[in-house]
């Protein structure tokens, strides 16, 4: 495919992109705020040069976060602009960065929307997060001599056969990046593949991820309402289809006295949960509504919160990373890992394969194939508390010996600087 085929069909697509927002602000009404940026109409004044980073949603923000941090200690005379795609992503960028940094809707990739973006915000380089790859974006740059790198970049076996369907609008595309930063060598050798230059293997921005200063705080205090005596199961980042599995399988096994706390990956899927919960008749709280002491007979929380993921991962003694039980991929494991929590995964961890298959080498991981496996899995742990704790040191340990990337994609970025 040519980038000309590519611009063609995305204005095919540009007149539904309002019916797209509508459908979507169904479940999540924020999708209709700030709806002019994605066209490149921008108010926000800029009045330092600025350093760009796309962070799609809410994992590649989190990931940024050390990144930015180092960022506005070493650039303060410049200004800091995060670009997101989801609501979710925008809201993440304000918990975790305040007024530190500015923050706006990324257009959508049509040539007249790009140039809107790039002349309003000039920005002096800019750094996209993982595999957001944007080919009318990226030319633009390149024909305004704007440094774009790719960092933290990740491209697994699937995608990569994907990829490499677009043929030359992909080669051409990532041979007019400046530089990437892959996490691995396996994720470095598929983007020469497809046709990459200037590749170097900097490692994983999330394993320089540090929980909030208040984390174990909050933690301790949401185990205090959730019962410091009885075993504490998350759930967490879960994806359409797995709760359902796991509230089956959780009625069935009828571990004693264990709590389980299910915490979806999308807030626009709370209320579809709060449904399959009040389905089957089981006795719930939702965490937002949690002010007192979980009653004895309560046996489910609902992880109806935005922003505490590490405080209900410190608040647990075992923990699942969703997204893996079904075929989605998987989420992030090390923000579990480094609260020096176990780990149970599915099989499904194709977004994350490599972390994975460390941390399951390294017994920081459990890898389980079913829900009967993870019923087992999670008896197993209640039973024998000692093996928490010594899969929850071996994350840990794992987390403290990856950790480097930060520095060397500052290193990069200061290198391509304008």
């Amino acid at each position: 495919m040519t980038r000309n085929i590519y611009t063609f069909l995305l204005y095919l697509l540009l007149p539904f992109t309002p019916l797209k927002l509508l459908w979507r602000a169904r479940k999540q009404p924020e999708y209709l705020q700030h709806s002019r940026e994605r066209y490149g109409f921008y108010a926000l004044p800029t009045r330092k040069p600025v350093i760009w980073l796309h962070c799609v949603s809410v994992g590649e923000t989190r990931a940024a976060a050390p990144l930015v941090k180092a960022l506005l200690e070493r650039y303060p005379n410049h200004q800091i602009l995060l670009t997101h795609t989801t609501p979710t992503g925008r809201a993440t960028s304000e918990q975790l960065f305040g007024d530190c940094v500015q923050r706006t809707y990324l257009p959508y990739d049509v040539p007249f929307a790009v140039v809107r973006f790039l002349k309003h915000f000039k920005p002096v380089i800019g750094v996209l997060m993982e595999t957001e790859l944007w080919f009318n974006l990226i030319a633009g740059c390149k024909q305004q001599a704007i440094p774009l790198l790719l960092v933290n970049a990740r491209l697994s076996e699937k995608s990569a056969l994907g990829y490499a369907k677009l043929g030359q609008l992909m080669h051409e595309g990532l041979q007019n990046l400046t530089a990437i930063a892959a996490q691995t060598k396996q994720d470095a050798e598929r983007l020469q593949n497809l046709g990459a230059k200037n590749v170097t293997v900097a490692g994983n921005l999330k394993f320089d991820v540090m929980p909030p200063a208040d984390a174990l705080t909050q933690g301790q205090q949401l185990r205090t309402l959730l019962g410091a005596h009885r075993p504490v199961f998350l759930a967490a980042s879960t994806r359409e289809g797995e709760e359902a599995l796991i509230l089956d399988a959780i009625i069935a096994e009828q571990i004693p006295n264990l709590l389980t706390v299910i915490v979806p990956r999308h807030p626009q899927r709370f209320n579809e949960v709060e449904a399959l919960l009040q389905q089957r008749g089981l006795p719930y709280q939702k965490r937002s509504a949690l002010k007192q002491a979980v009653d004895i007979k309560t046996q489910f929380i609902l992880g109806d919160s935005m922003g505490e993921l590490f405080t209900y991962y410190a608040s647990a003694d075992i923990c699942l990373v969703g997204g893996s039980l079904l075929p989605y991929g998987g989420q992030n494991l090390i923000e579990a890992m480094r609260l020096a929590k176990p780990v149970l995964i599915g099989e499904h961890t194709f977004n994350f394969k490599e972390v994975s298959e460390l941390a399951v080498t390294a017994c920081a991981a459990w890898r389980v194939n079913d829900v009967q496996a993870l019923m087992q899995a999670i008896r197993t742990l209640v039973e024998n508390p000692q093996k928490q704790v010594e899969m929850g040191a071996a994350g840990l340990a794992l987390c403290k010996a990856s950790q480097g990337a930060t520095q060397q994609t500052l290193a990069m970025i200061s290198e391509n600087i304008a």
